[in-house]
């Protein structure tokens, strides 16, 4: 009887232990629930790894800020040129497919790209904010070509031709003296494929446009495609001219890919985004040789932006990073680490980059929306200027 109590005893206190622990991880139910309120918003982002580290600040400050007491941000980032499904692919496809309530929170979109996907997702492809929500628009100083009432901006920025100093110490002022230039000096110049990034495309865009109308550069009509002619045979012209490896023309793949280039010395000239050659200039990676200047006809140039795509689930939380974006610390995060253009006074800000966008003329920023004609754009040089030998 003895041992009997005792393993009666045993007994009792294992099961006192066990409804202990379940007292234990009760509570810790309770904690978690307290924070089942916070719901996540997530923001789809592509391009260079210069948006990708910016946007990873933003994410982070977010989260820190209080807001974070009703949303969690997180960053869903495809990197240009790797030849991974789009992100306008990939809403589009869903968007088509019916689906609804998805992940597609919030996205990166230029006003340059915002008529490619009216054109092809239709006019219900994002849904309009409600300025009541996003109080810090009224902060905005930068002016959209498009989308307004959907797109809300978040930093300016444009493409810029950036130089050796040492080897091109008077560089092109005009789109015709660049082309001279280029074919007096074989070799020494160098774009990206049009389709793996922008500074490459802008580049293109500008010397097929630059026999349109100005009108054209904001329009998605066909009938300018049919006018590209003239274009592409300055394009093919100035092909043998480009740099070579191993005696054949190369185009590098990426923004970043030319940039290496420039940052070699394997050629003297490019056109790069600015904020990313102001990112190079002040991490030391570019030496402090390489300037950069703007030639008129300016390359192309755009607002960057954020929508809420239809598909999306978490309008309230969209909204609440679309505010913060136009705060002043987003503001500062932007500037510090993507030298990108402030869309909000920028009196107040200052940094390390400001010495370099104090030499951009901004009034001279050549904006661009032609909707789905750029990728038939680019289609057509990798046709007509890719394949050239």
């Amino acid at each position: 009887m003895k041992w009997l109590n005792k393993k009666s005893i045993l007994l009792i206190s294992i099961i006192s232990s066990l409804f202990l622990l379940a007292a234990c991880g009760g509570g810790q139910s309770k904690i978690s629930s307290s924070n089942e309120h916070k719901q996540t918003v997530t923001l789809w982002a592509g391009g260079s790894d210069n948006v990708k580290v910016g946007m990873e600040k933003i994410v982070e400050a977010f989260n820190q800020s209080e807001e974070s007491d009703n949303y969690e941000l997180k960053l869903e980032f495809i990197m240009s040129g790797t030849g991974t499904q789009s992100l306008s692919d990939r809403i589009l496809a869903a968007k088509q497919a019916g689906e609804k309530d998805t992940n597609y929170d919030l996205i990166l979109v230029s006003d340059a790209e915002y008529g490619a996907y009216v054109q092809q997702g239709g006019d219900d492809v994002f849904k309009e904010y409600d300025p009541e929500k996003v109080p810090n628009l009224a902060n905005v100083k930068s002016k959209l070509s498009t989308g307004e009432g959907v797109l809300v901006p978040y930093r300016g920025t444009t493409v810029v031709l950036a130089y050796d100093s040492i080897n091109v110490p008077t560089p092109p002022q005009t789109s015709d003296e660049l082309y001279t230039w280029i074919k007096d000096n074989p070799g020494r110049f160098a774009y990206n494929t049009p389709g793996s990034g922008g500074a490459g495309g802008a580049f293109v865009q500008t010397a097929v446009y630059n026999f349109l109308p100005e009108e054209a550069m904001t329009s998605n009509s066909d009938e300018w495609s049919d006018q590209w002619d003239e274009g592409f045979d300055l394009l093919a012209d100035l092909h043998e001219s480009m740099y070579k490896t191993g005696g054949a023309v190369i185009y590098p793949n990426k923004n970043q890919g030319t940039l290496d280039l420039l940052i070699n010395g394997e050629v003297d000239m490019i056109p790069t985004w600015a904020d990313m050659m102001i990112t190079n200039l002040g991490n030391g990676t570019l030496p402090e040789t390489v300037k950069m200047t703007q030639i008129e006809p300016g390359f192309t140039g755009n607002l960057d932006a954020l929508a809420m795509p239809s598909i999306g689930s978490n309008e309230e939380g969209a909204q609440a990073v679309l505010n913060f974006m136009l705060t002043e610390e987003a503001q500062q995060i932007l500037l510090d680490n993507m030298a990108a253009i402030p869309v909000i006074d920028s009196s107040e800000m200052s940094s390390k980059n400001s010495e370099y966008l104090a030499d951009l003329n901004i009034d001279s920023f050549r904006t661009s929306s032609i909707g789905a004609l750029t990728s038939e754009l680019f289609e057509e040089w990798d046709q007509k200027i890719g394949t050239l030998q």
